[in-house]
């Protein structure tokens, strides 16, 4: 059959690779890409024992996945025998479980899909329910739960029209894939028709799980210190920021300079800060880091904030916030993170990661599309220079973002019936 023959490729050519993953690892050691010290999590190793009772075990990739669920985490944790298994494959992801995760949760490192890693992995956790998160698909990984009647659910499933006109072009693979999940929990319509054309079952809309996340947390002490620091300034904010958006956000902290006003800066990988502060002094800015301990002062005119877990920080001081990946082919980047603390939203044309949540948030404000970066610019400084018209257009947007929840009482209950469904 199709699937299978494209399922066997895959595995001849990951056991082909299998020689030089250790060199691999190592590699990504050097780069801080990995974790030393759990490198044997990589492989199907267990750094912890199987605690008792019921196990769920929810896999996300990276930050923003394993974020969108801690709420759902923490209301399947209701039930007192139950524990929570939660992998990703990052590190910055697995510091910010360890940080976040409520008491009987505990994260792992997602094993390297070879099949002996996921063998290993899934004899040693034998996991009562198995919920993958938005579009982390794994053939050995996926496959191998699947072979041992563990109950699966894609939940918050995401998938974009590019990645799907990729998977039409496996379509046996495809069947096998999406076809060996129980149930699936769209975003949005279009996603679940998407879904159901690739084979999908039981494929049901529910809504965006980040709709329903609480307010990014922070540390109140850092809060009071940095607005002391920028004293009653303004701020423009510039969240998330990808390599090829540098020139629009420049061209902004240009045009608020004039005003007094202070622009942070959040790349979306942290290590891209010293090249940012080259960049920025370059084009006359001054500009400091908030990696090397410093705060803003007076003169400060843009604050690189390359640290991680701390958009909860600048958003509560944050007058207007840019959200990066927009003005560049990535999709964008979670708005609603903004809009839950009333801050106007503004981004580029490239939103699809989060259309239906950028679209409903631009109508509530009437504004925040923008194509330019001298739209960006002529935007941020309206709303910088009027207070009490950001503040509205905020306001405007935590209401919309209120009314797009709803997905966690929609996916509680699915995942809940779906293990009794099990067990009966």
């Amino acid at each position: 059959m199709p699937g299978g023959t494209s399922l066997a490729l895959y595995r001849g050519l990951t056991g082909v690779l299998a020689p030089a993953i250790p060199a691999l690892l190592q590699n990504r050691i050097r780069r801080g890409k990995e974790d030393p010290g759990r490198i044997g999590e990589r492989h199907g190793i267990a750094s912890l024992p199987r605690p008792h009772g019921t196990l769920i075990w929810i896999h996300a990739a990276s930050v923003g996945e394993s974020l969108a669920v801690l709420s759902l985490t923490n209301r399947l944790l209701e039930e007192p025998d139950r524990s929570v298994l939660v992998t990703t494959g990052t590190v910055t992801s697995a510091e910010l479980m360890q940080q976040r995760l409520p008491p009987r949760a505990f994260h792992q490192y997602v094993p390297l899909d070879l099949r002996a890693n996921v063998v290993r992995f899934l004899h040693h956790w034998r996991p009562d329910l198995a919920l993958f998160v938005e579009s982390e698909l794994w053939p050995n990984l996926l496959l191998e739960t699947r072979r041992r009647d563990i109950p699966l659910a894609l939940i918050n499933a995401r998938l974009s029209a590019k990645s799907f006109e990729g998977w039409k072009r496996a379509p046996g693979l495809a069947r096998l894939m999406f076809g060996s999940f129980d149930l699936c929990l769209a975003q949005d319509d279009a996603i679940a028709r998407r879904i159901s054309a690739l084979g999908g079952r039981n494929v049901r809309v529910a809504g965006n799980l980040k709709a329903d996340a609480p307010p990014l947390p922070v540390d109140e002490s850092a809060l009071h210190l940095l607005r002391c620091s920028i004293a009653g300034r303004p701020v423009f904010l510039a969240a998330s920021t990808h390599e090829g958006e540098d020139q629009a956000i420049f061209a902004a902290a240009s045009a608020i300079r004039q005003s007094g006003a202070l622009a942070i800066v959040v790349p979306r990988h942290i290590e891209r800060g010293e090249t940012l502060q080259s960049l920025a002094e370059a084009r006359g800015f001054i500009c400091i880091r908030r990696k090397n301990g410093a705060l803003p002062g007076p003169q400060t005119e843009i604050y690189i904030a390359d640290t991680m877990g701390e958009l909860g920080l600048f958003y509560r001081v944050a007058q207007v916030a840019f959200l990066g990946g927009s003005l560049i082919p990535h999709g964008g980047q979670n708005p609603l993170e903004a809009a839950r603390l009333s801050v106007p939203v503004l981004a580029g044309p490239h939103t699809g990661n989060f259309e239906d949540i950028f679209r409903a948030l631009f109508e509530a404000q009437g504004v925040g599309r923008i194509t330019s970066s001298e739209e960006l610019a002529q935007l941020a400084c309206r709303l910088l220079q009027n207070s009490e018209e950001a503040a509205r257009i905020g306001e405007q947007a935590k209401a919309a973002a209120d009314r797009l929840g709803g997905a966690l009482a929609h996916t509680l209950e699915a995942t809940e019936r779906l293990l009794a469904n099990a067990r009966a």
